[in-house]
């Protein structure tokens, strides 16, 4: 009964993952290559020209329309001068033309482990355009400093050095209005801050909204097992006060969104890296989202002001262009954490990860940590653990009395159903107790899956040796050929199936899990080994204590 429950698991299981992998790839798969690209050249930046309207005045309850694309174009110009910007986690480019964010490479994350080239969020190629575009708009038909007009720069190179903040104003003048609009960046920090110094030098009010707008031209990728990072979300995301919603682009419910947000924040999010916009906490701002093939474009627009002739007003609100750094993302608003993990999953996989940050303070290697937190897991466990090693030591002593028992009724098999559970009455044994650390254990291995894959802290994290990046699988092959020797193990120390092609089959199966896990992360499969090799400890001794016991009567 307990080597079928077993057996049962194990096929539903691996039933389980060949459907995931079965439907990702159907769901997923999608014309890539020459063509793709062909076609996504072709389309011109029609999101990327359009500029958000502010929002409707408060005495009016009606939303405000969408607008329409205006006849020129708005999309950074080839021709507008670009303002490179240095610090010590990015490289940047900034185009003069509305202020917008066109490039941006970062310095401490390469696109391959061990090779030299960085890791790129913003950019201007046509095949895969991705654009952070902030400005000033207004209900007026007046000039505004929106991602179409032209900024003056002091300098088109500025490097921070050896200070802690470097400063980036530019400058836009028409009809006795001037806006200074100052990106901010600070040592360490993938917040950029982002602020308007509004003055009105002419003779009429001046009514103005501040907007930023996520612009991306996203073709969709093919899902590869081979690969379980190419089935992470990228795509639109927001977060509207209250909880964290992925806006997919594919979804007529989301091709036009429109809501009304105050402390919330947009993103697109990509597996371990964003580019996010966090406006004010006590300001509402109109979030609306637009999509086209496979262009997509997420803004939001705040209050409209009014500056009076002679006054001057501050606006400002903050980007975060960078990796999905835990420490990073909370210090911008803790609400942005969940831009790293989310989901059901993310209810064991934030704990999960905090110790496993934790661990690592003090070790200063994932790997370790990963190994110190199956030891501790291990413990938690234990109880359960050891009632269950207990029960099938006790099983596999019984086996002979099992094995004539099911000889003596092999053609009755009423008979044999109650004395096999006489026998488990009268030993004490429940031979279902085996399965149960497994089952329960499975939330926890998931979570472990969940941490490696989008916890940008173990991106490209090396272990030892072989292993430069736990969050990539093996590349020798070596951790699933252990884990497939520790599964062989595992079976030779539990009790045998009494059925000979069961026992087949799950000789078998520690091979089967192995080649299925080849592709998993690294650090998942270290998880498992380690995990594995601690049951093996713990079942040897209960093993070992029950046999000495049974001598001794």
């Amino acid at each position: 009964m307990s080597n079928n429950f077993r057996l049962y698991l194990w096929i539903a299981l691996a039933a389980l993952l060949w459907i995931n992998y079965t439907t990702w790839t159907a769901e997923f798969t999608q014309p890539t290559g020459p063509a793709a690209a062909s076609s996504a050249l072709a389309k011109p930046s029609s999101l990327a020209n359009r500029i958000p309207q502010s929002q409707a005045p408060a005495a009016q309850s009606a939303p405000a329309r969408l607008p329409a694309t205006p006849p020129a174009t708005r999309a950074p110009s080839a021709k507008a001068p670009l303002i490179h910007v240095r610090t010590d986690v990015y490289d940047l480019e900034i185009s003069t033309q509305g202020g917008t964010l066109v490039k941006a490479d970062l310095l401490k994350y390469t696109r391959v482990t061990g090779k030299p080239a960085r890791l790129q969020l913003e950019n201007t190629n046509p095949a895969t355009e991705y654009l952070l575009q902030t400005g000033l708009t207004g209900p007026d038909g007046r000039a505004y400093p929106n991602q179409g007009a032209l900024y003056r720069a002091a300098h088109l190179t500025y490097r921070l050095g050896d200070a802690k903040e470097l400063r980036v104003p530019l400058t836009w003048s028409n009809d006795g209005i001037t806006v200074t609009k100052t990106f901010i960046f600070q040592r360490g920090s993938y917040r950029i801050g982002l602020q308007y110094a509004i003055e009105n030098h002419s003779a009429s009010p001046w009514r103005v909204s501040q907007y930023a707008q996520l612009f991306r031209n996203d073709p969709r990728t093919k899902v590869s097992y081979f690969n379980p990072s190419s089935r992470a979300y990228h795509g639109p995301a927001i977060w509207n006060g209250k909880e964290y919603v992925q806006l997919d682009p594919t979804s007529s419910e989301y091709q036009h969104y429109q809501r009304d947000v105050t402390g919330g924040w947009i993103a697109v999010p990509q597996l371990d890296f964003v580019s996010a916009v966090v406006p004010r906490k006590d300001s509402p701002y109109r979030f609306t989202s637009q999509a086209s093939g496979s262009q997509y474009a997420l803004s939001a627009v705040g209050p409209t002001h009014t500056v009076a002739p002679g006054a001057t007003l501050t606006l400002g609100q903050s980007l975060f262009v960078g990796p999905t750094l835990h420490s990073q993302l909370e210090k911008t608003d803790p609400t942005l954490t969940y831009l790293a993990l989310s989901g059901w999953f993310a209810i064991l996989a934030r704990p999960l990860f905090w110790v496993l940050s934790q661990v690592h303070r003090v070790t200063g290697n994932w790997g370790v940590a990963i190994i110190v937190v199956t030891f501790l897991l291990k413990l938690v466990f234990y109880p359960l653990s050891e009632a269950s090693g207990r029960s099938m030591a006790k099983m596999k002593a019984l086996g002979p009395r099992i094995k004539s028992i099911q000889e003596m009724y092999k053609d009755d098999k009423e008979k044999l159903s109650r004395a096999m559970i006489d026998i488990y009455k009268r030993e004490k044994v429940n031979p279902v107790s085996g399965c149960l650390p497994m089952i329960l254990q499975l939330p926890v291995f998931i979570a472990f899956y969940w941490v490696l894959l989008y916890s940008v802290e173990l991106r490209q994290a090396p272990f030892i040796f072989w292993i430069k990046d736990l969050s990539a699988r093996d590349p020798y092959f070596i951790l699933p050929a252990i884990m497939a020797v520790t599964g062989f193990l595992q079976f030779k120390l539990n009790p045998a199936p009494p059925d000979p092609i069961q026992a087949k089959v799950m000789m078998v199966m520690p091979v089967a899990m192995a080649a299925l896990f080849a592709f998993f992360p690294s650090g998942l499969v270290l998880y498992y080994v380690v995990n594995s090799l601690l049951s093996i400890a713990q079942q040897w001794n209960i093993n070992r204590r029950i046999a000495t016991a049974t001598n001794r009567k």
